[in-house]
């Protein structure tokens, strides 16, 4: 079990510093040496600035202290403040996403690639992403380095604010993982996860709800994580009048491709 350690610096008013395992919401937005933004979880600054993630979740993140969800150079920051602050902090590359690595450049033919690659653009290739450097022939060259590797990295943040209560942690984790708040009750130290139909086809999901559940339970005083899928008719079938609607339409459209009856079609040869 984790605890806060809070200063009381007069009656009445208690600062919460940040310690190892804290669960914390922080909102942020990291620029790279030139001003260019490259992450943020202001929406309106994402759209702005051409980062915008339409799958992904906006107002804050939930983190915990301690365990690697962050680059170091930020977390430190954060540790040598309290709940409400607001600054910015400037990051090295070793303390941020790391130093260039030359080996980590790769010329692969060109029929390895899904995508005809261009000079510039992102590939994916056996899971990870690169950018484009060259194309030579029947070659290119990709760069796995991260794009901030080797920068000087600037956050805006701010402490919003410090999760104390096992369904707030929890909810918080499933947002972190899912970019979305999930469905969670919490009976004592179990928590029940209400899991959305159409996660059954995400294969992020699929991958994901093992690593969520390990994390809720080791960083938690949860003891038992279900997940709990609820089916019923209507959900799984599509409303009636939805239904007839679809298909009289459909019936509309064909009959709409047949020629009308008053014309007569002419045969080949006829005067």
């Amino acid at each position: 079990m984790f605890f806060t350690n809070p200063v009381i610096l007069d009656p009445g008013v208690i600062i919460m510093t940040i310690n190892e395992g804290d669960f914390i919401k922080i909102s942020y937005t990291g620029k790279l040496e030139d001003g260019t933004i490259f992450d943020t979880t202001n929406e309106e600054v994402a759209k702005v600035h051409n980062v915008y993630n339409s799958n992904g979740r906006y107002g804050g993140d939930v983190i915990i202290i301690g365990v690697n969800q962050m680059i170091t150079g930020l977390e430190e920051d954060i540790k040598e403040h309290e709940v409400g602050y607001k600054g910015t902090v400037t990051i090295p590359p070793e303390k941020a996403f790391g130093d260039r690595d030359p080996k980590l450049l790769r010329d692969l033919p060109l029929r390895r690639l899904e995508q005809k690659p261009q000079v510039g653009m992102m590939v994916q290739f056996e899971g990870k992403q690169a950018k484009v450097l060259k194309v030579m022939g029947r070659h290119a060259r990709l760069d796995f380095n991260s794009p901030m590797a080797g920068q000087m990295i600037t956050y805006d943040y701010k402490i919003e604010a410090m999760l104390e209560e096992l369904k707030e942690k929890a909810v918080g984790l499933s947002a972190l993982y899912m970019a979305q708040e999930m469905d969670i009750e919490i009976d004592g130290t179990v928590a029940k996860v209400n899991v959305p139909l159409e996660f059954n086809y995400s294969q992020h999901w699929l991958n994901t709800k093992a690593q969520l559940a390990l994390d809720m339970l080791k960083y938690t005083e949860l003891t038992e994580v279900l997940y709990v899928e609820t089916y019923t008719e209507k959900l799984l079938k599509p409303d009636s009048e939805e239904q007839e609607q679809s298909e009289a339409e459909e019936s509309d459209e064909s009959e709409s491709d047949e020629p009308e009856d008053s014309e007569e079609l002419e045969e080949p040869g006829e005067e």
